[in-house]
């Protein structure tokens, strides 16, 4: 069951976000900056939104989407920046029903796509997303850190 994430169910979803960033191996993990940072993100926040996947009652999953611009498609798009599930519900379809969550929404929200980048190593993640009918881009990813 897919919920958005609103301050009365955070709690459940921070560890999550800690195991996410640990397989990225993000320094200095923050449960308190954690919890201000994804406390500002809801349905009607225009910025993004979170959502979580519940389990029999147990969160197992969450998802991030954020807003922005295109200016080669003079759109706005969404960016799945955050897809997460446990390991022991990974291959059981849950990660397919977040992005396509997302990607429903990102289109209810007037975005004309929903992108996202992973790892080259997250064999996992690629797996699910080559299984789906989307496109694979062919651009590199870069970061300039400030």
């Amino acid at each position: 069951m897919i919920e958005v994430v609103t301050n009365k169910n955070l709690s459940e979803v921070l560890p999550l976000i800690r195991a996410y960033q640990e397989f990225y191996h993000v320094a200095d993990i923050s449960d308190a900056k954690n919890e201000i940072f994804f406390s500002q993100f809801g349905e009607s926040n225009p910025a993004g939104c979170q959502f979580l996947y519940r389990d029999n009652g147990v969160v197992v999953g969450f998802a991030t989407v954020y807003f922005s611009y295109a200016s080669s498609i003079i759109s706005k798009v969404a960016i799945l920046n955050d897809l997460y599930t446990v390991k022991d519900v990974r291959g059981k379809g849950i990660g397919r029903k977040l992005v396509e969550h997302c990607h429903q929404f990102a289109s209810i929200k007037g975005a004309s796509r929903l992108q996202w980048v992973t790892d080259p190593e997250n064999n996992d993640a690629q797996k699910l997303y080559d299984s789906m009918d989307i496109s694979k881009s062919t651009w590199h990813f870069y970061a300039y850190n400030t």
